[in-house]
């Protein structure tokens, strides 16, 4: 595979880390990562932000009169991966709630976790650069289409000054602004429900559909793609439509409950758990898959150190070449197993035991942060299994404590998500960072310089993540459904790992639905298979289909809906599969407002904790939305029309 010579060569050196650039790193971490904590806790999913932080550090970087490529590129590098740490946290800590360890996000110990786990990430990731990108030559699709946006981007800046990038930001900006005012509408004032869904009892069981009132779960499946959100949708499908009547007619309905409330009891008491199981079988299935080519990797690995060890250092690195040397690895790793093995003899009462638990992260980690470099050079980090190594990670580190500790031990749940807590931050920090750093090698950009602004995208996002869960845990809830807050963020990781570990340590699951679930599992990777050796376009990703039967279907629906957006959108400009890049940065805008706002209309209510005298929800209308969701539906069907205008005439456009 060739590839194109870098924009800027290894002989000529630019500004990279420059005031202006860390200033607007920082700030972009921040922003990306606290809508990142949203929507993961609100759908279940994650998407990458590379692209919308490119886009928005050109055109603020635009305004001053001395900035460069590079510049953009350490600011997408940082801002990016405060947004991957985001899905690392959400996926995980909200469980140490779940299971009764905290009774809120406790800050320090948070902030610690994330840290250490996002160094790991970075640190672990930097001896796989050369062996993934410079000699495998993975594919790493959404570094490949950051650098293309970048480099579009500077040619436009030569030759005109603002024209397309001035476009593009226009266009993240409007979308920001419509999806941070339909959330005011729903959130805030309370016009409209957030859903629309409903169910009919028909003889022993019930009939259930619905559909999420959500711009940026339109925003999601534009992103993904038609193929994944219909994947995703065919889990819910099969969790609704199928698993829920049947269960209904071979056990009847909960007692005292019919219509919507039935559907809701037999989904979150029973169906939610054969998701569990296929999740399982999913994550079991992508470490199987994965052994050989990240030993390969490694592999590769070896034979490059060897190879410069044997040619004595004599010969210079050049710029584009220069990675933070193994005493910037070696030193920043050891240090970081100290707060860790401090937070683990904390949590089980024991320092052999905190050591242990340490060694046992620390192994995890790399292994699971190699995995997940390598998947996104495969497949893209927004594709990447994290959900799946990190249940594997779990499960492994709960049946190993359960040796030392007994089943019922009360610190049993929390000692197993605290490691997994750790490792599943590595694996999102570990397909990240390999993305950005195929961004800079295919602009010429100094990789060390890189390195070190990931670690100040992790620290950036470790420092303002509490903070955002703990305004969202605030305003709507996280997890079950309580008094105070009816309908929370469901939290569809966090959950998961929550049962998991309470499982494990005597609370029990329903053991014949996650068996169902994960034969189910089996049945969807021997499909897969089938498919690939068919050589079709069309799979079924095993994880995937596990999460559309453990969502809402409500979500899956929204998903999907935004999905058949895109592809209307491409068949309308007739590129074929290319998606619309002012498309996609207009999705971007939708997911950014309507977590923002999301997350500033919890600020009122945290301050009534502190002065109750304020007055909860100032912003509020009405108790109850008068109208329902009708109302929602019609604003979200018009921001649905924007989106597939914006991609359409972009395409069209050629942009």
């Amino acid at each position: 595979m060739k590839e194109d010579r870098p924009v800027v060569p290894a002989s000529v050196s630019l500004p990279e880390i420059t005031f202006k650039a860390v200033v607007l790193s920082v700030f972009l971490a921040a922003v990306l990562a606290a809508a990142n904590a949203y929507l993961g806790l609100f759908a279940g999913m994650t998407v990458s932000a590379s692209i919308p932080a490119a886009v928005a550090s050109m055109a603020i970087l635009r305004l001053f009169r001395q900035s460069n490529i590079l510049e953009n590129n350490i600011v997408q590098t940082a801002a990016s991966s405060g947004e991957a740490l985001a899905a690392g946290v959400i996926f995980t800590i909200p469980a140490l709630l779940l299971v009764g360890y905290w009774s809120a996000f406790e800050y320090w110990p948070t902030v610690l976790i994330a840290t250490v786990g996002g160094l790991l990430g970075v640190l672990f990731t930097i001896p796989l650069r050369r062996a993934l990108i410079v000699t495998a030559r993975l594919r790493f699709p959404e570094g490949v289409a950051t650098a293309e946006v970048l480099k579009v981007a500077a040619a436009e800046r030569d030759r005109a000054g603002s024209g397309e990038a001035a476009g593009d930001f226009r266009a993240l900006f409007s979308a920001a602004v419509l999806g941070g005012a339909v959330k005011f509408g729903e959130s805030g004032l309370r016009l409209w429900t957030e859903s629309l869904e409903g169910a009919a009892t028909v003889g022993r069981t019930v009939l259930y559909a619905g559909m999420n009132l959500s711009p940026a779960l339109l925003a999601v499946g534009f992103i993904i793609g038609l193929h994944t959100a219909v994947v995703v949708v065919l889990g819910g499908v099969l969790g609704w439509l199928i698993l829920m009547p049947a269960y209904g007619l071979l056990q009847g309905l909960p007692p005292d409950k019919t219509g919507l409330a039935a559907a809701m009891a037999i989904w979150s008491g029973q169906i939610r758990y054969v998701g569990i199981g296929a999740m399982l079988t999913g994550g079991l299935w992508t470490l199987t898959r994965l052994r050989e080519p990240v030993w390969r990797s490694l592999q590769t690995l070896r034979a490059g150190y060897k190879a410069s060890r044997s040619s004595g250092g004599g010969a210079a690195v050049a710029r584009t070449e220069q990675d933070a040397s193994l005493t910037w690895i070696a030193v920043p790793f050891a240090l970081s197993l100290v707060p860790m093995a401090w937070i683990y003899s904390t949590v089980v009462n024991s320092a052999a035991l905190g050591l242990l638990m340490t060694v046992v992260m620390a192994v995890a980690a790399f292994l699971f942060s190699s995995v997940a470099a390598y998947m996104a050079g495969l497949v893209g980090s927004s594709s990447n299994p994290v959900s799946g190594v990190t249940i594997a990670t779990i499960m492994l580190a709960a049946l190993l404590l359960v040796l030392f500790m007994g089943a019922g031990h009360p610190a049993g749940p929390a000692a197993a998500l605290v490691i997994g807590a750790v490792v599943c931050c590595a694996a999102a920090m570990g397909g990240d960072n390999l993305q950005d750093l195929k961004t800079g090698h295919l602009l010429g950009a100094t990789p060390w310089k890189q390195q070190v602004m990931q670690v100040v995208g992790v620290v950036t996002g470790a420092a303002v993540l509490v903070p955002v869960l703990a305004l969202l845990q605030a305003k709507y809830g996280i997890g079950e459904p309580t008094a105070a807050h009816p309908h929370p963020l469901s939290a569809p990781q966090a959950t998961l790992m929550a049962s998991l570990t309470r499982s494990v340590f005597g609370a029990g699951l329903p053991w014949p639905l996650v068996g169902l679930g994960a034969a189910i599992g089996v049945l969807v990777i021997l499909a897969d298979r089938v498919l690939e050796r068919r050589g079709s376009d069309f799979r079924l990703p095993v994880l995937a289909v596990a999460l559309g039967v453990y969502l809402p279907l409500k979500l899956s629906a929204a998903i999907f809906a935004g999905g058949v957006i895109a592809e209307l959108a491409k068949r309308a400009a007739g590129r074929g599969d290319e998606p619309s890049r002012r498309g996609l940065l207009f999705a971007a805008g939708l997911i950014t407002g309507e977590a923002l706002t999301g997350i500033l209309l919890a600020v009122p209510i945290a301050l009534t904790a502190l002065w109750p005298g304020l007055g909860a929800d100032p912003f509020t209308l009405f108790d109850v939305p008068p109208f329902g969701g009708w109302p929602g539906l019609l604003v979200v069907a018009l921001a649905g029309a924007a989106l597939y205008r914006v991609a359409v005439s972009s395409e069209q456009s050629g942009r």
